[in-house]
């Protein structure tokens, strides 16, 4: 199995695609960085900055439609969508342009300044209203979790068996790449040992929560973008933060948050353990497939050490 290749296009096919939704005048058609699944381009239109994204993945794109109108429907700093569509072998979105650079691109101080409303922004995603959905999850295209339960999900996400999805003949990975079969198994029977902690909780998870999705002007956070949604334990979410942002004390910032709620927050570190191996299993297959050795080992270290 080959690393992953993002769809390319022709300017021709770009601009094509504007003109059928806005008329002559598109300018300024820029790639941008990031997008590992997809292909992004900023463009300006009638003084109005937009972002449209590009993938060959079946089915791309519907649920983060759903998605725009949930979060900024509910007063959340998301791109708004105005449009979605398929051109050949292609579906993409447009998307309006939020302000600001990657937090990723703030200095350390800066970072570490916009943690208190990094946080807040978090718990903002927790409490996001999903009572008139369903299922557990990735998200659908009409709003619903796609399984039963965290467990039905879990394991379908991990089963071998992964026919038109992203993941197909992922078990190849072992042969041809980093990816360690003992290795696997043993983070994913940990997985299942706390999939009970996890399970009484159901909520809206962003799914990819770091720095480079997350937007700033260097002294406030100005939007989120992107996401692999999802229903579950909002600790999902805090997980991949902290494993993006290991040394600016996310956990305990977040403690504290919760502290001043006087909200309870039962079996916090088991709930957490649980969502740090659930993304961790996933991170080592994806790093693999993309042959990114490094981020694996970096990843399998701490997997491997967490219950140690």
């Amino acid at each position: 199995m080959t690393a992953y290749g993002k769809p390319s296009l022709a300017a021709g096919e770009i601009e094509q695609v504007l003109r059928n939704h806005f008329g002559p005048g598109a300018a300024e058609i820029t790639p941008l960085a990031g997008g590992n699944l997809s292909s992004v381009f900023s463009f300006v239109h009638g003084g109005k900055g937009y972002v449209v994204k590009f993938s060959d993945l079946e089915g791309a794109f519907k649920t983060e439609g759903y998605v725009s109108d949930l979060l900024t429907g509910q007063g959340l700093p998301f791109p708004k969508c105005t449009a979605l569509g398929e051109t050949g072998r292609l579906a993409y979105i447009v998307m309006e342009r939020m302000d600001g650079r990657n937090l990723a691109d703030c200095t350390a101080e800066e970072q570490a300044r916009q943690l208190p409303e990094l946080i807040g922004f978090l718990t903002r995603l927790a409490a996001v209203d999903v009572g008139t959905t369903n299922g557990y999850g990735w998200i659908g295209p009409d709003g619903n979790g796609a399984y039963a339960s965290w467990k039905d999900f879990v394991v379908a996400c991990y089963a071998e068996d992964q026919r038109g999805t992203f993941w197909e003949n992922w078990h190849d990975l072992y042969r041809t790449s980093c990816l360690e079969r003992d290795v696997i198994e043993e983070i994913y029977g940990r997985l299942m040992a706390y999939v009970p902690y996890n399970e009484p909780h159901r909520g809206f998870i962003h799914g990819d929560f770091h720095q480079w999705n997350i937007l700033s002007d260097g002294t406030r956070i100005t939007g989120i973008i992107d996401g692999n949604c999802l229903y579950g334990d909002s600790l999902v979410d805090l997980a991949i933060l902290d494993r993006h942002m290991p040394s600016n004390g996310v956990i305990q910032a977040y403690r504290d948050l919760q502290a001043k709620s006087g909200v309870p927050f039962p079996n916090f570190k088991e709930r957490l353990k649980g969502a740090y191996y659930f993304k961790g299993l996933d991170g080592l297959r994806f790093y693999a497939k993309m042959g990114w050795r490094d981020a694996y080992l970096v990843t399998r270290n701490f997997l491997l050490n967490l219950d140690a």
